[in-house]
């Protein structure tokens, strides 16, 4: 199946976990595909088994999402080198673990910065150069909906990604962009295991609970692929069905 022959996809946070298992999808399937991440070395080590995949072509950038000029000079590489931008997966993610006596206002605006205004900025890019028929996929969390302690940054970053899922949605469809977003429950990624109470055992994940990076990416390819063409504005939760027993 080549359902993204001839497209060209930027993937965040591509170096590792939902972001790669991406990359790797939609490479085998044809795309053309940026791998953006922070970690220079990290993203220049996985680039080869992206085209190993089936790539056509890949490239890696070095880019801070918090940092708007760093963002649109990303997309201007992808546009210098490819010519066109079909598909966007706002992966990258950041999470603290601190009560919220505990928070500073640095502590939100990384997460913030990270989770929300660096998928915004991508947004706004993407809807600078994309034609007709492009599509974006936000990658929000379960923790948008129902969430536990130590994470209020992240909780709250991931719910504002929700509502700037249906505004994109709204304002792109004059333009043929199509916005939906995933809500990944818990995955196997060091995000998942870097949790406190999962480490401390007070959140108890049996191996039902836990999906594989390549669960996800394989909605992300569907909600990016053409089968998806009336699918706008959606919020998608993937997590085994553990959101029904949150709480």
């Amino acid at each position: 199946m080549n359902r993204f022959q001839d497209k060209v996809a930027i993937v965040t946070g591509a170096a590792a976990g939902i972001g790669l298992a991406t990359a790797r999808k939609l490479a085998c399937e044809g795309a053309r595909v940026v791998l953006v991440d922070l970690d220079q070395a990290r993203i220049q080590a996985v680039l080869p088994t992206v085209l190993q995949c089936g790539a056509p072509e890949a490239m890696a950038a070095v880019c801070d999402v918090s940092q708007e000029d760093q963002v649109a000079r990303t997309v201007a590489a992808a546009m210098s080198r490819f010519g066109r931008l079909d598909v966007v997966v706002n992966n990258a993610g950041l999470m603290t673990f601190k009560p919220l006596q505990d928070l500073s206002a640095a502590d939100w605006n990384a997460v913030l910065g990270v989770d929300l205004l660096g998928a915004f900025y991508f947004i706004k890019n993407a809807f600078r150069h994309m034609k007709p028929g492009g599509a974006i996929v936000n990658i929000a969390s379960i923790h948008a909906v129902q969430t536990e302690p130590l994470v209020a940054p992240y909780a709250a970053a991931k719910a504002a990604l929700l509502s700037l899922t249906r505004s994109a949605a709204l304002e792109g469809k004059s333009l043929g962009i199509r916005t939906n977003a995933i809500l990944p429950g818990a995955v196997e990624t060091r995000m998942l295991r870097d949790n406190p109470e999962v480490k401390a055992g007070i959140e108890h994940l049996s191996e039902s609970d836990v999906g594989k990076p390549e669960d996800i990416a394989s909605v992300v390819a569907y909600l990016a692929s053409d089968e998806a063409v009336f699918v706008q504005g959606a919020c998608l939760a993937v997590d085994g069905g553990r959101l029904s027993g949150l709480g």
